[in-house]
């Protein structure tokens, strides 16, 4: 006990559960009569915050916060504290403060979590020295390896070095096949022109560092994110989210400084003023010793210390969080603890889908868990851990409607995310990490098995040669490859409709895809198990009906259609064909027999 060998580490990669294994593995080793008490150490006050949630999620009051250091060593010496939540700056500060404290001598068990971040410094040196009796864990998504350790010490600046053995591996690539955490879909939108005759790398540094903060640059992505932004985050998709009916997700934009994040956020109040577009954007940004972008890929924390901040970066972020308490009808401030009020509210507003767009530096990149976000806008430069961290805050599984993560990428960081990829999933797991591309999924491709997969242009002609429209599909066998090939069509469209270059290549008019639709549901309200059924064909077929739902029709839609009936005086029966497709293909219309006598 004392050292390494008397513990190890745990890579389970980023959205993949490691909070409850490591809550499991808490609960279990506190209920050992030899182990007297559990430290699960985290490394800062918002993941401090989130694991006290998250704990209480699992069991309620099974774990011990602390505020402030005092309330830490009272726990510490309370035998009926079980196990305590803290972070590594508030276990370091007691350490210091009681050089010769009996705990030191106790039976413990500590577990780090995000044991890839800081736990290479002094804080996590003079904690292992004091403790003596100790088991040492450290779980994490992203390892330290040599490849990408900080080469400051180089006697301890892997995971290895600082935590043990490993003794469990589940990687990004496991959690995807086991359909655990979502695939990535990555646009890169080039936003710098290259020049070819500057030979000087300091010259070609210098004018890329100033082409990327040019104010052209930020009105131009502005735009392009304000023009994409229905179609990223599927803003005409809609979908249950805990009873309520919502369109579409979030999204979060990572910019490289506090500089830039001010410069985005004036320039995204502006156009939308002016664009009259309704979207709600917010901004967090505190302290940070080391802002600009970290050529070792770590993100580096923002504390929740804003007096460090200048002058003018903390009265901007103080006019930021004016906005953010006129929307919401709050009272936060940059001020002590209503910056940290601020960050939780912002935390429960983002994972509400209250705020359309979050603006970040460093904060929400890692540890931050939000179901309903599917798109990550970068303009920062990524590498290796700090990558993977932040493209991970879009792959959370919710729904048939979430089928990806996606990222758009201001600039050229391709190279960087294969080697991320590289190195912590293996050198083959680009194919499953990363969508396709538009013409794989829209021609059809050979999978890693030389097996043909088709694609939308040869499914919908299939489906458009077998089951032509107005056409009655007979027999059980033909209604469940229906069912089989609108399914794997749905599923299609929906990658393909986030890629810019499907506008126009639909194939099916919107009326004819909505005739299918109407069709497909029919047969799901045909084979749907009736009370006391035990079998049923719908056993062993998937119903895409998340998937229906999200292309459902517009009541105004048919209003529109209503009205323009009766001004035909009820003569024209092709608007009425089309009132009763669009009503046959909505599961909600379908179902209100008095909305439908109304309209006739």
């Amino acid at each position: 006990m004392g050292t390494i060998e008397a513990g190890g580490y745990i890579w389970h990669t980023t959205g993949s559960g490691k909070t409850l294994t490591s809550f499991k593995t808490a609960q279990l080793a506190s209920k050992l009569d030899y182990i007297d008490k559990v430290l699960f150490v985290v490394d800062r006050k918002d993941l401090d915050y989130q694991t006290m949630r998250e704990y209480d999620r699992f069991e309620k009051g099974a774990a011990n916060g602390n505020r402030n250091t005092k309330i830490l060593q009272k726990q510490i010496e309370d035998n009926n504290a079980k196990i305590i939540v803290t972070t590594i700056q508030k276990l370091s500060r007691f350490v210091k403060r009681n050089p010769k404290h009996p705990a030191f001598q106790k039976h413990l068990v500590l577990i780090f979590d995000e044991c890839h971040r800081s736990q290479f410094g002094d804080m996590h040196i003079s904690i292992t020295d004091s403790f003596k009796n100790y088991h040492l864990f450290g779980f994490t998504g992203t390892p330290i390896f040599a490849k990408n350790a900080i080469k400051s010490n180089p006697n301890f600046c892997t995971t290895e070095q600082a935590f043990g053995d490993k003794l469990h591996t589940y990687t990004i690539v496991d959690a995807i096949n086991d359909g655990n955490v979502l695939p990535f879909r990555i646009d890169y939108v080039n936003t710098i022109k290259k020049k070819d005759e500057i030979k000087d790398k300091e010259v070609a540094r210098i004018d890329e560092a100033g082409a990327l903060e040019d104010e052209e640059r930020v009105k131009k992505i502005v735009e392009y994110i304000i023009e994409h932004f229905d179609q990223k985050t599927k803003r005409n998709s809609s979908y249950d989210l805990k009873g309520q009916r919502v369109n579409g997700f979030n999204s979060m934009f990572a910019v490289a400084s506090i500089k830039m994040a001010k410069k985005y956020y004036d320039e995204f109040k502006k156009q939308l003023e002016e664009k009259q577009k309704d979207l709600t954007i917010a901004m967090i940004f505190s302290f940070s010793a080391n802002e600009e972008d970290r050529v070792d890929g770590i993100i580096d924390d923002e504390g929740f210390e804003t007096e460090l901040l200048d002058k003018s970066s903390r009265e901007f972020l103080d006019s930021a969080i004016n906005d953010y308490n006129k929307t919401f009808k709050t009272n936060f401030s940059s001020e002590g603890n209503g910056f940290q009020d601020y960050y939780k509210d912002l935390s429960d507003k983002v994972k509400k889908r209250e705020v359309d767009l979050l603006i970040v530096v460093n904060m929400f990149l890692t540890g931050f868990d939000a179901t309903t976000l599917n798109t990550l806008w970068v303009d920062k430069n990524l590498k290796q851990h700090g990558l993977i961290q932040a493209f991970s805050r879009t792959n959370r599984i919710l729904n048939s409607v979430k089928s990806y993560g996606n990222i758009v990428c201001f600039r050229d960081l391709q190279q960087e995310t294969n080697d991320a990829i590289a190195l912590f999933g293996d050198k083959n797991a680009s194919g499953i990490v990363l969508l396709k591309s538009f013409e794989d999924y829209y021609y059809g491709y050979e999978d890693d098995k030389g097996k043909k997969q088709l694609g939308y242009e040869e499914r919908i002609a299939m489906l458009l040669q077998k089951y032509p429209l107005g056409e009655q599909i007979i027999g059980e066998a033909a209604k469940k490859e229906f069912i089989i090939s609108m399914g794997s069509i749905l599923r299609l469209r929906n990658i393909l409709s986030s890629f810019d270059k499907f506008q126009g290549m639909e194939i099916l008019s919107d009326r004819d895809f909505q005739d299918y639709i109407g069709t497909y549901t029919d047969l799901y309200e045909e084979f749907k198990p009736k009370p006391g059924e035990s079998e049923s064909i719908k056993d062993d077929l998937v119903f895409e009906m998340e998937l229906v739902k999200q292309v459902e029709v517009n009541i105004d839609y048919i209003l529109m259609l209503v009205l323009k009936y009766h001004k035909s005086n009820c003569k024209d029966k092709e608007i009425l064909g089309s009132i009763d497709k669009a009503i046959r293909s909505s599961l909600a219309l379908r179902s209100k027999a008095d909305f439908n006598k109304w309209i006739y």
